[in-house]
């Protein structure tokens, strides 16, 4: 079972306590992260947005935020997104969505980045829910490809509509079958060693606060 829109969307409202007018906002994509942005709309808290993804651009536009680049921005306050999978450390897997990139470079340059998730979110360890995302240069794909295969890993390139999924930034993306993760880190370290790969779906150290919404109705607040 997944957290319903309901929860998600009390989660997003509970987030709102962190936002202060003025401020500029990294914004998400995904459920929960949507979530938050239509309850940031609603409120009339008089924000900036630097959007992670088209759809998260247009979602904000569509709400009434203020959009900027992040050029334009200087500095990003707090961070809102979502997770595909939280660890105990607070380590994520993200990039189910296919904005992995941007995600990671909008969170890079926040002071603060705060996750929004489901309960069926928390795992035990990375790996749980059985894939990682890496963002590839079309060029390099083959390549890609074998290395990661030389990994242990299963690669397979994602398709959308009968058709290869293309990232906002031009590249697609290979969806690798993982077992369990016994080190995220080291692993992140030798997927970006590959020429070719972007950016991974592995998102370590990098979370300050995870809001939960759990079964109950009730939210849990984490911090690293």
């Amino acid at each position: 079972m997944a957290a319903d829109d309901a929860s998600l969307e009390a989660l997003g409202e509970y987030a709102l306590r962190l936002v202060k007018p003025g401020h500029t906002i990294g914004l998400g994509t995904g459920r929960a992260a949507s979530a938050f942005i239509r309850a940031l709309g609603a409120s009339g808290i008089k924000v900036r947005g630097v959007p992670t993804s088209t759809p998260a651009e247009e979602l904000g536009r569509s709400v009434g935020i203020p959009i900027v680049t992040l050029a334009e921005a200087g500095k990003i306050d707090t961070d809102f997104d979502g997770a595909d999978e939280v660890d105990p450390r607070l380590n994520l897997i993200k990039g189910y969505g296919g904005a992995l990139v941007r995600e990671k470079i909008v969170a890079a340059s926040s002071r603060r980045f705060v996750v929004l998730v489901g309960y069926e979110k928390m795992v035990k360890r990375l790996g749980d829910r059985g894939s990682i995302p890496v963002e590839v240069v079309p060029f390099g794909v083959p390549l890609v490809t074998a290395k990661l295969k030389a990994l242990g890993l299963k690669p397979r390139v994602r398709e959308s509509d009968g058709k290869q999924f293309i990232t906002d930034n031009g590249n697609v993306i290979l969806d690798c079958a993982v077992k369990k993760i016994a080190s995220p880190a080291r692993l992140d370290r030798e997927l970006l060693a590959i020429p070719g790969v972007v950016g991974t779906g592995l998102f370590i150290a990098m979370a300050d606060v995870v809001l939960v919404a759990e079964a109950s109705g009730k939210i849990r607040v984490l911090k690293r």
